[in-house]
């Protein structure tokens, strides 16, 4: 798991020196600067989500995850996780949830943590993980610039769920098939898109209730190479 404690602390590093730089910025600044992350991230969205190559798997993932995200109501709980964290740090509630699940779904969505967390777990290969940490890096000093310190709090969400992947690179290495990492990809990016809408202030999507839809999108897509 070298590669994704690595890329936990470059997550926390980066955070750090966000956190600092932020005390020197005005506030006039920070908004524009957030609004130009919202739009970055919503590009980085959708690239993530035209890599998709059958739409009905999309689809069908985003209603499944919606219907179990609701039903858990994953984002009420984390926000009274970040709620928990802001009020033993001081923080302001908002920018703490909402640095958290930016960063999280930035962090941990995509080809590269699902794919360098499985070399990671089956040969000890860690160059794809520490090519994400570089660039996890100079993101959290961007994204904390502005949405403060949860952002580094993610850096938990990072080493929960790319550990997990590494400690089951068995498994994981024969369900997720080129096919799923492409599908799973674009329903993440999807989410990030959601992410980017929100910070924009174009629209309040409760896109913590959409996370189902990524292991769906796994799930789904190993069924479908079945039939």
């Amino acid at each position: 798991m070298k590669g994704t404690i690595m890329n936990a602390a470059a997550v926390i590093a980066g955070c750090g020196v966000g956190l600092i730089l932020r005390r020197g910025i005005p506030a006039r600044y920070q908004q524009t600067l957030m609004q130009g992350l919202g739009l970055a991230v919503f590009l980085i969205g959708l690239q993530m989500a035209v890599k998709t190559q059958n739409i009905l798997v999309v689809i069908i993932s985003m209603s499944v995850g919606a219907l179990a995200g609701e039903a858990l109501d994953i984002d009420r709980a984390l926000k009274r996780f970040s709620e928990n964290i802001a009020d033993k740090l001081g923080g302001n509630h908002g920018k703490v949830a909402e640095g958290f699940m930016t960063a999280s779904l930035m962090f941990c969505i995509g080809a590269m943590a699902v794919v360098g967390s499985i070399q990671d777990g089956l040969t000890g290969d860690t160059s794809t993980l520490y090519a994400k940490s570089l660039l996890d890096a100079i993101v959290s000093v961007v994204l904390t610039s502005s949405l403060g310190i949860g952002v580094g709090i993610s850096s938990v969400a990072v080493l929960v769920y790319q550990g997990t992947i590494t400690l089951l690179a068995g498994f994981f290495s024969t369900l997720l098939s080129e096919a799923a990492v492409k599908e799973l990809t674009a329903v993440g990016g999807l989410l990030i898109m959601g992410i980017g809408m929100m910070m924009l202030e174009i629209k309040t999507i409760k896109v913590a209730n959409l996370l189902p839809a990524i292991p769906a999108a796994a799930v789904i897509t190993y069924i479908v190479s079945l039939v």
